[in-house]
Parts: structure tokens; sequence; C-alpha cells
């Protein structure tokens, strides 16, 4: 690589420098599906560079590092700096399988030409970031978009998702994260389906679909990576990073369902999680990574460490130095480790001193080489490593209409007293109050590694675009996030009292869900409590609009607005999809993917736990499983959502009162518009096994439909049972359907309806 006098930006030398001469190494390809792409069984071209290859550079196939700002690491007068030149050299050596969230693509092509041109066996490099939803085009978080209840929708966002991505030079994805969260102290609920393991393997499944698309080589499919597996979700008291106590039963049963779902829809690779699972830390962890994933499973993929979590196995007290950590994590299955180098740190001497055998490294380099071939990266290394698409492809027109409405799909609207919304657009005065009303800085929510601040519309923005400039509108922030601001509360009180109907965008900052981002209170912080309390003490009609990362403590001046709707993080199109809603232009249709609780004592809390010895009863003596001071009962339910009209359920009926363990049962249920506007229904079909050898959910969600009904008009939701969608985890950890009384209701959330029985017989 030669130095410039002239390295900068538009310099014919920086556009030599990362162009390099590639037109001969880009060749057309055409495969039917992603079938075609899946890697055979022993491969030529990999056994070949398996036997070339050094243990070095095998070990270098294992290593990948961060590469986020190196691109700004190119001195206009010298050349690249001694950070940036240190990884070229690495790539030369052929010491380096890939970077993760680079942040330039005409460089990343310059960084492939070296590696497949200039290292010894011309291995292509693969790129990778952490996409969890979406790149410059943010869309609702994943638990806000988890709302919609749609596989569809996130398929779409998914793939535009990828589309994005790959033309900014990504061609793999540190996403979807399919953990089942249980207990919203966890920061991390946010990036993934919330509590139910039948809908997160739904999602997990469209998302894994929506990024990599039909053809793994195209040059718009980003290659999935469902994480962390696995049990991530269950840390204890919601702590990040904390250890993860799952019998192995509630592991088969709760949170290894969505991981099969993502592999059976193509992912090839996966990513360790932080935690242990019953004392054993995931990135070292052999029954998971080899004897249930390889083993039971047959995953051909990769399995790659999170951000150096094979040497967080000294810190967990699993391996004594970064050696035996190394040894642990790749003898177990840990493919490939990222950031920190320490597989090629310690890889070569392990093997040089018989401590680890060439045969596992050899697999693990195998399973590498074998997913780039796959993403067509040996014919085609410079896949989505074209500048000239970072033009057409960012922030497409359809990409941002897209984000809009898969925001407006996420608002869950919790409570609407008297038909408060949707608001008139004329004719009121309102005022808009809260620290996020012109805020876009929390308007994406966390994990956007790429983000677009500007392009954020903010809800005084959407507001104003739904109104019209004129629109009789008081803006006022009343507090920071936080913390107080002088004469805020008293600013905000004038507004209300000069006002209508005052709207409040309330909640959490982006900092406070995600990772590192767990929670003992998980309430609206004081500063705002105080700002709310002071607004409702008016008496004024009052909105409040929450913006959250996970269900929530409500305080009681919110518990008691007339209206409440959840919106998350809603990403780019935020203020502009919430107005659709505020204002009836589209109704709400999101249903809560997470139990709300009344305190957050409750915590973790979920609607599909097991009934106990004692359940609570609502009346009777206090002997039940209770808390004293607050119901059993959620806030909000599992499944809750209403719409601007109001919907009937008739009874929920069954096409015969036994079933064979051959045979089927179709239940169905008449769904009534009873209102006055156009409704959006999400029919949601629960089951119940009555006697077990493992005591099972109290409910459990099997199936959902989508119903669009006029105003009076009803329609029958049908669903099919069968043997398969009964079975259970067994003690023995095997999955199988025992005959016996089952109850099945159709209902609009995780707790309405009465539920009907039928047997289940062995023939």
């Amino acid at each position: 690589m030669e130095n410039a006098k002239d390295m900068s930006p538009s310099s014919p030398a920086r556009r030599t420098f990362l162009a390099g001469s590639l037109a001969a190494t880009t060749v057309a390809f055409s495969l039917p599906g992603l079938a075609a792409a899946r890697p055979s069984t022993t491969d030529p071209l990999i056994e070949g560079l398996l036997k070339r290859m050094t243990i070095e550079e095998k070990a270098g196939q294992l290593t990948m590092n961060g590469a986020q700002g190196i691109g700004r690491l190119v001195n206009p007068a010298t050349g690249p700096e001694p950070a940036l030149q240190a990884t070229l050299d690495e790539i030369a050596k052929g010491r380096l399988t890939g970077l993760f969230n680079a942040d330039d693509v005409a460089l990343g092509r310059s960084m492939q030409r070296i590696a497949v041109e200039k290292s010894r066996l011309g291995i292509p490099l693969i790129f990778a970031a952490d996409i969890i939803h979406g790149l410059k085009t943010a869309f609702p978080v994943p638990l806000g978009e988890a709302s919609s209840f749609d596989a569809g929708l996130c398929a779409r966002t998914a793939r535009a998702t990828a589309v994005e991505a790959t033309a900014f030079g990504v061609q793999w994805t540190f996403a979807p994260a399919v953990d089942i969260a249980r207990d919203q102290r966890w920061g991390r609920v946010v990036e993934g389906a919330g509590e139910d393991p039948w809908l997160g393997s739904r999602l997990a499944e469209a998302r894994v679909r929506g990024f990599q698309g039909s053809d793994l080589r195209a040059n718009d499919s980003l290659l999935a990576c469902p994480k962390h597996f696995a049990g991530y979700g269950a840390v204890q008291g919601g702590m990040d990073y904390n250890t993860a106590d799952i019998p192995e039963t509630t592991l088969r049963e709760v949170h290894l369902p969505p991981f099969k779902a993502a592999f059976d829809a193509g992912a090839l690779s996966t990513m360790a999680s932080f935690n242990d699972t019953a004392g054993v830390p995931s990135t070292g962890n052999h029954h998971l990574l080899t004897d249930i994933l390889r083993g039971e499973w047959a995953f051909r993929g990769l399995v790659v460490s999170d951000f150096n979590s094979e040497k967080e196995l000294v810190d967990h007290g699993y391996a004594a130095d970064e050696a035996d950590a190394v040894l642990k994590a790749i003898t177990a299955g840990c493919d490939m480790s990222i950031q920190g180098g320490h597989y090629l740190k310690h890889i070569p001497a392990l093997v040089r001193s018989g401590r680890l055998k060439m045969a596992v490294v050899d697999e693990a380099v195998r399973r590498v080489l074998r997913v780039k071939k796959a993403l067509g990266l040996f014919e085609n290394p410079y896949r989505s490593l074209d500048p000239a698409r970072m033009a057409t492809d960012i922030r497409r027109p359809e990409t941002v209409a897209l984000a809009r409405e898969a925001g407006r799909k996420a608002i869950v609207l919790l409570k609407n007293d008297r038909g408060l919304l949707p608001l008139p657009k004329s004719g009121k005065s309102i005022a808009l109050i809260g620290p996020f009303v012109t805020d876009k800085n929390n308007a994406l929510g966390p994990w956007m590694v790429f983000p677009d601040m500007k392009s954020a519309v903010t809800l005084e923005q959407g507001v104003r675009n739904a109104l019209g400039a004129d629109a009789t509108l008081a803006v006022v922030p009343g507090c920071s996030i936080e913390r107080p601001v002088e004469g805020g509360i008293d600013a905000a009180v004038a507004a209300v009292r000069a006002s209508d109907i005052a709207i409040l965008y309330v909640g959490e900052a982006t900092n406070m869900s995600g990772e590192g981002a767990s929670r003992v209170d998980i309430t609206i912080p004081k500063a705002q409590i105080d700002l709310i309390d002071a607004v409702a003490a008016i008496g004024k009609p009052m909105v409040i609009l929450l913006k959250h990362g996970r269900a929530l403590e409500l305080p009681t001046s919110v518990k008691n607005a007339q209206a409440i709707a959840c919106t998350w993080f809603l990403g780019s199109e935020s203020g502009n999809a919430i107005a659709d809603v505020l204002f009836g232009d589209f109704a709400p249709q999101g249903r809560l993917p997470v139990s709300f609780p009344r305190r957050a004592g409750q915590e973790p809390f979920y609607y599909n736990h097991r009934s106990t010895g004692r359940p609570s009863m609502v009346e009777g003596p206090p002997v039940g499983a209770r808390y004293r001071e607050v119901s059993t009962s959620a806030l909000y339910p599992f499944g809750h959502g209403l719409g601007y009209s109001t919907v009937a359920y008739g009874p929920t009926e069954i096409s015969q009162p036994r079933i064979p363990m051959n045979g089927a049962l179709t239940v169905k249920a008449r769904v009534t518009n009873t209102g006055t506007r156009r409704h959006h229904e999400v029919a949601q079909l629960y089951i119940r096994i009555k006697v077990a050898e493992i005591v099972q959910s109290v409910r459990a969600l099997k199936g959902i439909r989508h119903l669009d009904l006029q105003p009076g008009e009803s329609a029958d939701v049908e669903f099919v049972l069968t043997a398969k969608d009964l079975a259970y985890v067994h003690a023995d950890t095997s999955t199988r359907t025992d005959p016996g009384v089952f109850e099945v209701v159709v209902a609009p959330n995780s707790v309405a309806g009465v539920p009907v029985p039928f047997v289940l017989t062995r023939s």
C-alpha cells in the first residue's frame, strides 16, 4: 500500500487508494434460493486451503477486530496512521478474518483488495456490524416492532435494513436478538421480542428471512446472527451479564425455541451469550455449543463470541488465564473471537504445546470458511462493498415510508377513557409537554451504531406536519429527562391552563435501555413524575405518550390519565408515526409483547407462568400466591391493545370434544366490530395443558390472526390445533405430546375469554 501526499477525501490519490483495480474480480452468479447456498459436507476449496494454512493463518481466520472510526485514520499528508496500518498489515499476513462496525465502505473495499490480492492465500474478509433495527433509516426498536404481532412487517423491515447495511459495506449483522425476557429490569429487553417463546420464534424466523433474503450470495443479503445463545433473558434480578440458573426443561421450553426457529429459517451464525447457565459460561459451554447446537440440531454454521466474552471466562472463574480461556472456548465450540485478538495470540502456542488439538482448530476454521463461501465471498469478494450504492440505497423514500408504517403499527393504546383519542385536527388548542417533545437524540433508541440523528422526526415536527404550521400549539419541555428545570413546571402548568388538551411525552432516555442499562426502579424518572403530577392536578384532558424500552411501573398520575399509549423508541419517523395515530389518520393496532406489572417488585413477571399449589384468588382468604400490597394480575397483560373502535368476541367453539393423537382440532370464534370506526384486531389463540409430567404454564400462545373489520362487521377467526401444538418438554428433556385434558381459548389478550376443554386420546 502506497503512501500519498494528498489523501483528502476528494483527492485522486485517496480515490485510487480506496478503489484499487477491482473490475476483473467481480463475477455474475445466480442461485435459486437460500438452500442452494448451504455449504456442502466436504468442500475441495476449503479442504485445500486448510492443508496450506499455517497455524497463525488458521488462528487469523478465527479472529475479528473492531473498526469503528478506522476510516478517519488516513492522514491527508502521510497516508494510513499507525493503528490503521497495523490492521492493514494483519490483513496482508492473513491474520484477520474480518472487521466489525467499520464505517467506511470504500476503505473496506480497499482492505478486501489487500486480503484477496496481497495475502498468501487470498481468503476474503467478512465485514460485520451491530445493525439491530436499521442503519441510517431507524425502525422501531425490536421490542416495539414486536408489538405489531406482525411477522410479515418484521421481515419487511429486516429486508430494508439489509439493503441499507449492505450498501454501507456490511455483510453480516449481529442480529436478531431472540432472547426471551421475563424480567423488565433487564436493559436488553428492548432488543428482543418480549416474553413469549411462540411469538419470539415467529419473529425470529421472519427477521432472519428478511435479513438474508432468498439468496445468501446476493449483493443485498445480510447474514443473520441470532443471539445471545443462550438463556441471557433469564439473568438473575434482571441484571445484565449476571448468572442464569435455568432448569434444562425451562431452557428448552422457553429460551431455545426462537434460536431453533431462526436456524431452521437459514441463519448460519450465532453469538454466545455473556451469562453462565447453571455455572457454565456460554462461551465455554460445550453442552450448549456442541451437544445441543451441533449434535441435536445439526447446525453447520459458525459461533462467534460476544465482545471479549472468551477472555471473561477468567473473570467468571471458569478459566485460569487467557490461554486457558481460549482453550475452553474453542473446545466448547466457539469458533470465532471478536475483539482482543485472544485466539490469534494463544491458539498457535496451545497447538504447539499439545493442549489444543489441531483437529479442533481445523473444524472451527472449516465452519468460518463454509459461511464465507455460502455468502459468495470467494467468488465475489467485493459484494456489498460498492461505494456507489451509498447514493442510491440509503434512506430510499420507500424505506422511510416503511419506517413510518412500522412506527404506527408498533404503538399500543393502553387506555382511552371516554374516547379521548383520536384528537381533532382543528378546534382544540394543544399543549405539548415533556422532555422528549423536541428531542431528536432519544428518538432512535439504543443500538444505533451508525445513527442519523438529523433525520429523526420529533413529536413537535410530527404534530405540526399533521395540523399545519399555524396550529394552536404550546410546546414546553417542563423538565429534563432526569432533573427538574428552573421554572419548567410553572411554564408547563401555564401552557396547559391555556390549552384544551395536554399531551405529555415522557419516559426513558435511550441510555436507560439496552446493554448495561438494567434498572432497579423501572418507572419514569422523578423529575418527570413531578411534572405529570402538576399537569394532572389542573384537570384538563391528558394524553400520556410513553417513550420506553421495557414494560414500566406506572405512577398514579399516569395510570389516571384519560389516554395512555406505548410509543417505545419508534425510530426515524417517530413524530410522524405518533401524529398519524394521535389524530386518527390511522388507528392503533399494537399489542403488548410484555406484561406491565403493577409494581416493579413483581418482577420477574410474565403471563405464561406456572400455576402454584395455592393459586391467587380474587376473593377469599389471602393465602394464595400473592403479595400483601398488590394484586398478582398485570396492570396491562401480554397481548393487550386497544383500537379506536370496540370489539366483541363470541364464545370459543371447537370442532369436537375429543381428538385422537393423529387428528386435528378446529377452533374458532366470531369477532365483531361493535363500534363506529374501522378496526384492526389481533385475535390470539391460547392453550393450557391441565395435567402434565412437569407443571405447565397457565396459558401459552399458539397462534394469532389479523382481522380488518368495518363498523358492524363480523368475521369468524379459525385455528387448527394438532398434537404437535400440544407438546411440551418432559423431565428427560424430550419434547412430546401426552394424551389428556387441555383447554383452548380465542381471546384479545392473555387473560381474557372463557377456555373450552377438550381431550386428546391415544387413538
